[in-house]
């Protein structure tokens, strides 16, 4: 079979999600056992996967999806934990205080304070945490998952300390010889794959640093385009200046740390340095803009589909008594608990095998070889945020001296929750697995390698103009920055080997692409929508959020380009950039010309 139809086929799933979750409006519950069906069949018929395989891989899914599960759980217990203790009442005042515009405070919320939980935890944590203290503090539910997503790109690179790069690159390239004589050629140590690491993480922070610096004012631009008052993109751009100062101040710092001390602390310094440079900028009143703050209309006027089933609690006008120190305590906990179990230097004796995260990482439930199968199914539920949420709900609680019946209240109304957005993931993370480890008999290459194959015979030299968007499409499917190096780290650095350019460049653009894929991905789409009740409406979140997954795989893709041609073609090399350049500015001035008044209409979806 050529390799133009087997990557036709292996599109064959993600085709089917786009046609039923993005094209007709389906809701995930109902979109992805269906996607999972075709991905069956194909494995079964065309890949010839052994059926104990396809039922390995499935029962991996589900246990991957349980633990994604408990940490929506978690994550929803905290916030029904601080919705009860007035602790969001707290945070929601000192915020209206600082700056009641909420394009502003979108920026703090999302882009820093989610940018410092990427680099704490990753993998959708910032989701799960920033989404909802929007929606307390008064945000449209989908507008939050709509800007949850959005910012899931310049960090994700370098979250959960690192992980997507130290584990994700270094496990595609692990014992390749031609890698081997890659590192030999930059006198690199053979022996200790750190030191190629951090320079392949230099670039991808430098790519990161360029295309992200604009992704606060494409948040806050995608917000008031979709969610305001006047439809209009032009309210989002009236705040640049800040945007993109709040970028720098985060990408800056981002960039410094990636180039000196290495991938784990890029997006967990330049989140937690950006944050506070830019909200002490908020309260000199710095670049803030000028006029009436820019608002939401009434909750009443807003369409049913923005609206969730968790909703926040009538506000009070009486001030919050709570210190500001007191109310943020649970996320500054939260935040410091998820750095210490994350990074393995952490630990009494000063050695990685005596660390906190290993000995959490211990405390683990386990199926080894599944079937005979090769695949091994764990759930290292010690390890996982959803503990680390769970705990702090507990402390929480306890310090405000909740009764029995407070408590239980607030597990109940999290199961609940996180009952309803079962399906769609339980169907979801099998599809994953399955398109994943679909090896078989056949002597095809698997689904994900099937397909970037076809994409490569497609493009040729062209090919680091898509290398960031292979990247994407391993994490739209696989829900993971880590897991998409995995599977496409060596196959991006064969391709730079093949067309005679620094393959070290096409590895970042694929990682930069890993990174923005989590914009679009389904399962975290589900994962984010559930925390906030909004379930059944994941495609037109992905709807949303495709124009800025675009942008964040063309833009890197043509500075990779110019970056990988240059020596062979000189400034020719920079035309590819010039023409996505210039197709953005057109898509700008398109969209934001004036849009009639917005009149909202209920779609009934499912």
């Amino acid at each position: 079979m050529s390799d133009g139809l087997l990557a036709l086929l292996a599109l064959g799933p993600i085709a089917v999600v786009a046609l039923l979750l993005v094209g007709l409006r389906w809701p995930a519950s109902r979109a992805m056992p269906c996607s999972y069906l075709v991905v069956l069949l194909l494995a079964w018929a065309i890949w010839q996967v052994a059926p104990q395989r396809i039922a390995a891989a499935t029962v991996n899914g589900l246990i991957v999806a349980l633990s994604l599960l408990y940490i929506i759980f978690g994550a929803i217990l905290l916030l029904n934990t601080l919705e009860e203790s007035g602790a969001l009442a707290t945070i929601r005042h000192r915020l209206g205080h600082v700056t009641p515009d909420r394009r502003i405070q979108v920026i703090l919320i999302a882009w820093l304070f989610g940018a410092f939980m990427e680099g704490a935890s990753g993998f959708g944590t910032p989701a799960a945490v920033a989404v909802p203290l929007m929606v307390g503090l008064g945000f449209p539910p989908m507008a939050a998952v709509v800007a949850g997503m959005i910012i899931q790109s310049t960090p994700v690179s370098f979250g959960a300390v690192g992980t997507p790069i130290l584990l994700g690159v270094r496990e595609g390239l692990r014992n390749a010889p031609e890698v081997v004589e890659y590192a030999r050629a930059f006198q690199l140590p053979t022996d200790n794959d750190y030191p190629l690491l951090s320079l392949l993480g230099g670039r991808v922070a430098i790519l990161h640093a360029v295309t992200g610096t604009l992704v606060p004012l494409v948040l806050v631009a995608t917000m008031t385009r979709f969610f305001g008052p006047r439809r209009s993109i032009r309210d989002g751009l009236e705040v640049w200046p800040f945007a993109l100062f709040a970028a720098v101040a985060m990408t800056l710092p981002y960039l410094l740390v990636a180039l000196v001390l290495g991938p784990e602390f890029p997006s967990l310094f330049g989140g937690l340095i950006g944050l506070a440079v830019v909200s002490w900028a908020c309260r000199q009143g710095w670049l803030l803009p000028r006029g009436a703050p820019w608002e939401f209309e009434p909750p009443g006027r807003w369409p049913a589909e923005w609206i969730g089933l968790w909703q926040p609690a009538e506000r009070s006008s009486v001030r919050p008594s709570m210190h500001p120190l007191r109310a943020w305590g649970p996320y500054l906990a939260v935040g410091l608990l998820l750095v210490l179990t994350r990074w393995n230097r952490v630990s009494l004796t000063g050695s990685p095998q005596d660390s906190l995260q290993a000995w959490l990482r211990q405390w683990t439930w386990q199926l080894p070889n599944l079937f005979g199968s090769g695949i091994d199914a764990r759930f290292e539920w010690a390890y996982s945020p959803g503990t680390v949420f769970v705990v702090v709900s507990l402390l929480t609680a306890l310090a405000s001296g909740f009764s029995w019946q407070q408590i239980q209240n607030c597990f109940t109304k999290a199961a609940r929750t996180t009952l309803a957005a079962s399906t769609a993931l339980l169907f979801t993370v099998p599809m994953v697995q399955v398109f994943i480890h679909s090896d078989g008999t056949s002597g095809y290459p698997k689904m994900p390698i099937a397909l970037a194959n076809g994409m490569a015979e497609l493009v040729g030299p062209a090919w680091p103009l898509l290398a960031p968007l292979v990247g994407g499409l391993g994490a739209f499917v696989a829900g993971s920055n880590t897991v998409s190096n995995m599977m496409f780290a060596l196959f991006q650095f064969g391709m730079g080997m093949r067309l005679g350019v620094d393959p070290g460049w096409i590895v970042a653009l694929q990682a930069v692409g890993g990174a923005a894929g989590n914009m679009i991905c389904v399962h975290n789409v589900v994962a984010a929508s559930a925390v906030v009740g909004l379930l059944g409406k994941e495609g037109q979140v992905i709807r949303k959020t495709l124009l800025p997954f675009a942008y964040y795989a063309s833009v890197p893709g043509a500075i990779g380009f110019a970056i990988v041609w240059y020596p062979t073609h000189g400034l020719l090399a920079s035309i590819p950039l010039a023409l996505v350049i210039g197709l953005w500015l057109i898509v700008l001035a398109v969209s934001a010309r004036k849009r009639p008044a917005y009149q909202p209409v209920s779609q009934p979806e499912g």
